[in-house]
């Protein structure tokens, strides 16, 4: 899958990014992972979160129940601001979204975009697949771009994620803004994150 153009340079430029690789198999069900970065009117973040805390199961789909929760959930994931909320005041919109299934039943997962342009195969992610379909675990993955018209607004964002996804427990969250890098926690019983600040 193509990266979000700006997002990579703005994460390795990080320390706290560049040495630590995401891996499927290292993964801690109920935890998953949000890089966000802030660059005037651009939001860009991705998430990563193992696949029990989104469809419940990390096997490769055994029905068409199965493949039916892989599908509606890569379509949910593909809806940003339905699952991180941010203030109406800050006019915040989607420039470009995509989620999906990665390790166990990439294969079968199709993956989702909400945006033109967007290229749909590469061999790179073949491989990916082909190597976390080993270790037995899936992880769903989901980069999206947003531009909020007044970026002073954005104070803070709720996570609806976890009513979503009630499996989910916590992300760990990483920050790039103007103002520096910042780690963060969000849970399920603590579902804001406070923004103010950091543009």
């Amino acid at each position: 899958m193509k990266r979000l153009s700006a997002l990579l340079p703005v994460f390795l430029a990080v320390p706290a990014f560049a040495d630590a690789p995401r891996q499927l198999d290292a993964h801690e069900h109920g935890v998953g992972q949000l890089n966000m970065a802030l660059d005037g009117d651009t939001v860009v973040l991705e998430l990563h979160a193992p696949g029990a805390d989104i469809v419940g199961f990390e096997y490769a789909a055994k029905s068409a129940e199965d493949r039916a929760a892989i599908d509606a959930a890569v379509a949910t994931l593909a809806r940003p601001l339905e699952l991180f909320l941010m203030p109406a005041a800050a006019e915040c919109s989607v420039v470009q979204a995509s989620a999906e299934l990665e390790g166990a039943d990439a294969h079968d997962a199709h993956e989702h975009h909400d945006h033109d342009g967007h290229d749909h195969a590469g061999h790179d992610d073949h491989d990916h697949a082909a190597e976390t379909e080993e270790s037995g675990h899936s992880e769903f993955h989901a980069q999206y771009r947003l531009r909020c018209a007044n970026p002073d607004a954005l104070s803070e964002i709720t996570f609806a994620y976890f009513d979503t996804f009630e499996n989910a427990r916590k992300l760990d969250v990483q920050i790039v803004s103007p103002s520096g890098a910042v780690a963060a926690e969000v849970t399920h019983d603590a579902p804001e994150l406070n923004l103010r600040g950091m543009f």
